[in-house]
């Protein structure tokens, strides 16, 4: 297995701390919406979790929270349509987007989730970060490039996160992190770091927290 630390940059054991604290913490449903004019209003910092159709956003979520269910999983591409917002702790919201690309979905469907996602990545003053999903078996694909180039044209912050790491041997795993690790230098907007991660075995994802946290309201 790849040692995701070494890829990250150093947490002290206090921000660890503060990032398990923060997602030990009450997470609440806020809302689900499918439309601009729909958007809660802007009370915390936000992040969210963009990325393919089917590459692990909603057991990302879970895996962060320490809850089974707070996010809707499914083995059917495109399950998430709207824009799933949550509240953790009163002190940051969490969002999770419908995924982009290939879905088990009507044309028309998936073209308004799209478009939505892209109006929201591009136009909301709360976002601090995007954490941009990619599936460590499927490595960087055309429209993860396209998402990284809006993001560039609107100056909003993303890192990269690998997800689904324990599907991959540890070669495989290091080449893929390579390789994606060379596509976040080519974008200005882009974190230096990457994260490698697994819902499942929860690789990276104590690390993870510890740097959501650094966005959270004190």
């Amino acid at each position: 297995m790849v040692h995701y630390e070494a890829r990250s940059a150093e947490l002290t054991s206090s921000q660890l701390e503060a990032g398990r604290l923060l997602f030990a913490g009450q997470c609440d449903f806020i809302a689900a919406v499918n439309s601009m004019h729909a958007l809660p209003p802007i009370t915390l910092p936000e992040v969210c979790f963009a990325g393919r159709s089917n590459v692990g956003k909603s057991s990302l979520v879970n895996a962060l929270t320490g809850r089974k269910t707070l996010a809707r999983t499914s083995q059917t591409p495109g399950r998430t349509r709207q824009l799933i917002f949550f509240d953790l702790a009163h002190r940051l919201q969490l969002v999770d987007l419908p995924g982009y690309g290939y879905a088990s979905a009507p044309k028309s469907d998936i073209k308004a989730w799209t478009n939505l996602t892209r109006k929201y990545l591009s136009g909301r003053i709360s976002l601090q970060r995007v954490f941009l999903l990619i599936d460590s078996r499927r490595g960087v694909g055309k429209a993860d490039w396209e998402i990284m180039e809006l993001l560039n044209d609107t100056a909003v912050s993303w890192a990269a996160v690998l997800t689904k790491a324990d599907k991959l041997k540890p070669a495989a795993l290091e080449t893929v992190c390579k390789v994606t690790e060379a596509a976040i230098t080519k974008h200005v907007a882009a974190f230096p770091e990457l994260f490698v991660t697994s819902s499942k075995r929860g690789d990276g994802v104590a690390h993870l927290r510890g740097h959501l946290a650094l966005f959270a309201e004190n």
